[in-house]
């Protein structure tokens, strides 16, 4: 299993009141599409991702599951971070410049975050997007299907048969009822 490959990738989003942006920093799993880690902080900074990493991966952990760890050309992910990844026992491998599809599980999970939650919510503060951002995981890791892993969802989840006879679809709202999850249930 050492052949996977992690991948960070930043997110910014305006929110209301005293600073202008938030950032978030998802790790994900690319063949999984697992997000291992994430944080929100007002602002990033080497040392900060340095941290999260460690936090993602404790006791020298990274290096059992993974091989490699792939980011793009921010000026965040500096000498030092290339340091620590390399020192977790990670090859730390850059994108080109300009390369996004490089990167393009990050690049999409990115931009499935903006247009399935952010793009209909608005983030008043650090502990409110916290609180969208686990409600909107806890949803994309156990309900949402997705095609990279066979129309599945990150952990896998069982697949739920009509039951005989008459049944009814009961939806489960989730992140709030912005989505839902469907099951089905025999009719009374």
């Amino acid at each position: 299993m050492r052949s996977e490959t992690l991948s960070p990738s930043f997110s910014n989003s305006p929110w209301i009141r005293v600073a202008p942006h938030l950032f978030s920093l998802a790790i994900l799993r690319t063949r999984s599409r697992e997000i291992v880690h994430w944080s929100v902080t007002e602002t990033p900074t080497a040392t900060w991702v340095v941290q999260q990493l460690r936090e993602a991966f404790p006791f020298d952990e990274a290096g059992r599951v993974s091989r490699y760890l792939v980011f793009d050309r921010d000026t965040i992910f500096s000498a030092g971070v290339v340091a620590a990844v390399a020192s977790m026992a990670l090859e730390p491998t850059r994108t080109s410049y300009q390369s996004p599809w490089q990167n393009g599980v990050a690049e999409r999970f990115v931009g499935t975050v903006r247009r399935e939650l952010l793009d209909h919510a608005i983030v008043l503060d650090d502990r409110h997007r916290r609180r969208l951002l686990s409600e909107y995981l806890a949803y994309y890791h156990d309900d949402r299907t997705h095609l990279g892993v066979e129309k599945d969802a990150p952990l896998v989840r069982p697949v739920e048969r009509r039951p005989a006879g008459a049944a009814d679809i009961h939806a489960q709202r989730r992140v709030g009822g912005l989505h839902h999850r469907y099951s089905w249930s025999a009719a009374a």
